[in-house]
């Protein structure tokens, strides 16, 4: 048996060295290894993008074959792909570190490598940053070349076509792969995805495979100076006419096989040389080579450690904040036939797999478009439907201008459901939720809440469905809550009103959200030193309950808010700006992300590092308590 190949691939130098009768082998080894790596055989393993790696395989042995990095640049889309790209670019004897504390990231990024040429994390982006290198390029005057992979559902992102747009007016040179798989995370929408099936589905597409393999090999043969004159009337006839690209100014290639090597690496060779816009179609499986990734492409996707036999997955006793939302909302139309429910291209990631299955008639993925899913949720409002736009809080902000302009200026009934508001954990800076306060609570007309668990979470979503006054913003955690089981019948909580979970006379702490229980826990700590300590459950970030806030602001010696939010502009700067407007000094004590991009890994040992745990949150409350002790007066400033 010959000895493995991956050992032996530490650069792109080392792939371009080996012979292509072993390219084959190596996929295979590839796959193996990001199997393993991902799976329970690591034990350190926290899960990962596996699905998307799998399918990209041999396209990116093919580039690295074929071009060059670092001086050539690769722009992949999302960039959750790249882990092949990773493996063949020095970064092999970490894998099994990805997505870990202080491991490889689960995305690309520039400071990791300088193969990374462009760091990402949300689809759509690559077309015009990539677009960007190559006139920098063109300015500059040297000659690398620039390649862009997207997937077929970065295609439903606006951005895209914005690029695309301006791709034929900006350069000569660029390369667009349009790696097709029909799946973004779940099964691509709407009419571009039926638009690139045709293409694939052309009668002249039984043909192709054998046919595009001569062309290629002919292209890269004698007859490579007269192909120019020929294209038009050669190329046309054998591939399969994208109008849309070639009236945009990109010359259309393809489909062909994404995971046939030679064929892909000839093309390239090929594309390489032309002096010209081109986008090359190809066509790849998600989660090609492991038989449960095909069976179950949106689960495999991405997801946390899995048996490798089987890809069965752990499953927990309580049901996500994401699925109860899911199965809230179903019930909840079941008596409400205005209710509807839109997301991005994520009814599994937001729990809308079951309203979707219960509500067909009343569901829409609208693909990965933000920006449109807000504008859509406003015109159903003015029809008089309640529309509940399930997006997670990293990707909420690709819609900002619509619910300002569009929701919040015409006031109108549209329920803004924020999933992974606060630390997503080990999928680092690009999808924590640490902005969602920051950017919401400034805006005329609109509420906003975080409960404290699943119970409350059913209150304030049934109180969302009974709002008939405007824009209502909710932002919920990732995972799973405290285990509460909410009642059977809901009830509609009062706008404006905290909840006082425990009273006490020294120190009042503010525990917004899930950070109530670190707020209990902390005055557990302060209790056990003899200091009387109120833990208040704000629950509404906006409108505050100003009432509560003055009564312990004017009775205890120090305020302290924790929140699963940047510091700035978060819920302590409102408390303080109204402690301010209100002549109060009482000095407020902050608990939350500091001002930087928080690296990805466990949430508990990123809270432990960055001070969000109650005996962090009690030595700053301890050091506000000591001058009043030893001055007999409260210190006149907050901090």
């Amino acid at each position: 048996m010959s000895s493995p190949i991956l050992p032996k691939i530490n650069s792109p130098a080392d792939l371009k060295a080996l012979p292509e009768s072993d390219l084959l082998l190596l996929a295979e080894e590839i796959r193996n290894e990001l199997i393993h790596a991902l799976s329970e055989n690591n034990p350190a393993s926290v899960g990962g993008h596996l699905g998307p790696n799998l399918g990209v395989v041999e396209l990116t042995i093919a580039l690295h074959r074929v071009f060059s990095t670092p001086k050539d640049k690769f722009v992949f889309d999302v960039s959750h792909q790249g882990y092949v790209h990773k493996m063949l670019t020095g970064r092999r004897d970490r894998l099994h570190t990805i997505r870990q504390y202080e491991g490889l990231n689960g995305f690309l990024l520039r400071s990791e490598s300088e193969h990374d040429c462009y760091g990402a994390g949300h689809a759509g982006t690559a077309l015009s940053a990539a677009l960007g290198m190559a006139v920098g390029r063109d300015k500059r005057g040297s000659d690398e070349h620039v390649v862009c992979v997207a997937g077929d559902a970065a295609f439903t992102c606006g951005v895209s076509y914005e690029a695309l747009n301006n791709v034929a007016e900006q350069t000569k040179r660029f390369i667009v792969v349009l790696n097709d798989n029909e799946w973004s995370i779940a099964k691509n929408v709407g009419a571009i995805a039926t638009y690139f099936n045709k293409i694939a589905t052309h009668p002249t597409y039984a043909h192709l495979h054998e046919k595009a393999a001569e062309f290629v090999e002919a292209v890269g043969g004698k007859i490579a100076k007269n192909l120019a004159h020929r294209i038009e009337a050669g190329v046309k006839s054998l591939l399969v006419p994208s109008v849309i690209f070639e009236e945009l100014g990109l010359r259309y290639y393809g489909p062909i096989d994404g995971h046939d090597i030679p064929l892909l690496t000839r093309t390239f060779e090929f594309l390489k040389t032309q002096n010209e816009p081109v986008l090359l179609h190809i066509l790849t499986q998600k989660g090609k080579g492991y038989a449960p990734a095909l069976e179950q492409p949106d689960k495999f996707h991405g997801l946390g450690k899995f048996e490798p036999q089987t890809g069965r997955t752990q499953s927990t006793s309580s049901p996500t904040y994401s699925e109860l939302f899911g199965k809230t909302l179903a019930k909840f139309a079941e008596t409400n036939n205005k209710l509807c429910a839109i997301t991005g291209a994520m009814p599994t990631g937001t729990g809308l797999v079951h309203f979707a299955k219960a509500h067909p008639d009343r569901y829409f993925d609208v693909g990965i478009a933000e920006e449109h899913a807000a504008l859509f949720a406003a015109g159903l409002a003015t029809q008089g439907f309640k529309p509940f736009l399930a997006i997670y809080s990293t990707f909420m902000q690709r819609s900002y201008d619509m619910i300002v302009h569009d929701i919040a200026l015409q006031n109108l009934n549209v329920a803004l459901c924020m999933d992974r508001g606060g630390l997503s954990g080990d999928d680092g800076p690009t999808h924590h939720g640490l902005f969602d306060i920051g950017y919401l609570r400034h805006i005329p007309n609109l509420v906003h809440m975080q409960p404290k668990d699943e119970d409350e979470f059913v209150d304030m979503l049934w109180t969302m469905a009974n709002h008939q006054s405007g824009p209502i913003a909710i932002r919920y955690p990732r995972g799973v809550g405290t285990g509460a089981r909410p009642k059977a019948q809901p009830r509609i909580l009062e706008i404006g009103k905290a909840e006082v979970v425990k009273h006490g006379t020294r120190v009042a702490i503010f525990g917004l959200g899930n950070m109530c229980a670190v707020a209990s826990e902390a005055a557990a700590l302060l209790e056990a030193q003899g200091i009387s300590t109120a833990v208040i459950n704000p629950r509404w970030i906006k409108p505050l309950d100003t009432g509560t806030i003055e009564f312990f602001a004017r009775s205890a010696d120090v305020l302290c808010t924790i929140e699963d939010h940047v510091l700035f502009n978060g819920f302590g700067c409102a408390l303080i700006e109204h402690l301010n407007d209100a002549a109060l000094p009482t000095p407020v004590v902050r608990v939350g992300w500091p001002d930087q991009f928080i690296e990805h890994g466990p949430v508990d040992v990123l809270r432990l590092k960055h001070g969000l745990t109650a005996a962090a949150a009690v030595e700053k409350i301890l050091a506000r308590l000591q001058p009043r002790a030893e001055s007999g007066g409260k210190p006149a400033s907050a901090a």
